[in-house]
């Protein structure tokens, strides 16, 4: 009798756990994810989970860190001056969280151990510092960073309205009469409202950096 031959690749690896686990968080929200039906995706049993992840918690972590690895960090490494690198990096932030919305309330506990959310803060506080913000600061500007771009992606303003025209009657609502327009133009409604806000965020900056630089620090 021949030996059965053994797979050329493991069943089972890290990299293939997350990437299911994020699968169906994108798909069906946090409350999908548990070691049962990740095991029933991925044809394996339950146990041989633990192996790779202690906990579903640990899942959610990694599938975090899995989402703010595709923030492009290369606007501040390449001599962009600070707004532009500012305005660049808050695009590819926000495009990872609009691809990845449900993930968000993990995101926004904070980097805690995330090799990848602590390059984020670390970089960014390091350029703002280069580029001549006082320390004090660069911290702020790094935290507003984070509170503007991950608040936007928590919800979204068009998509809060519903299609149904008579829910917004003009005797009630009378500059509502075309909200109910405002879900099929959600995207669009919402990129130019997030790119409007980090215009005004950096111009504020801006002013605020002048009187910095005015001060000598």
């Amino acid at each position: 009798m021949c030996a059965m031959a053994r797979p050329r690749k493991p069943l089972l690896s890290t990299e293939r756990i997350v990437a299911t686990a994020r699968e169906l968080v994108d798909a069906e929200g946090l409350t999908a994810v548990s070691t049962r039906r990740l095991a029933a995706e991925l044809g394996v049993s339950g146990p041989s989970l633990y192996n790779h992840f202690r906990t579903k918690d640990e899942i959610l972590e990694a599938v975090a860190e899995s989402v703010i690895e595709q923030v492009d960090l290369s606007m501040f490494e390449d001599g962009r001056d600070w707004r532009t690198a500012l305005h660049d990096y808050a695009l590819s932030y926000r495009g990872a969280l609009r691809d990845h919305p449900h993930i968000v309330p993990v995101l926004a506990g904070g980097p805690g151990r995330r090799p990848a959310a602590l390059r984020l803060a670390d970089v960014v506080y390091g350029a703002m510092v280069a580029a001549g913000w006082p320390p004090a600061q660069a911290t702020s500007i790094g935290a507003l960073m984070r509170y503007f771009i991950m608040g936007s992606a928590l919800g979204s303003f068009a998509g809060g309205f519903v299609r149904d025209e008579s829910a917004y009657d003009p005797a009630d609502y009378p500059h509502l009469g075309q909200a109910h327009l405002l879900p099929e133009r959600q995207r669009k409604v919402d990129e130019r409202a997030f790119e409007v806000g980090l215009t005004a965020l950096l111009d504020g900056l801006a002013v605020r950096f002048e009187r910095v630089r005015g001060e000598g620090g």
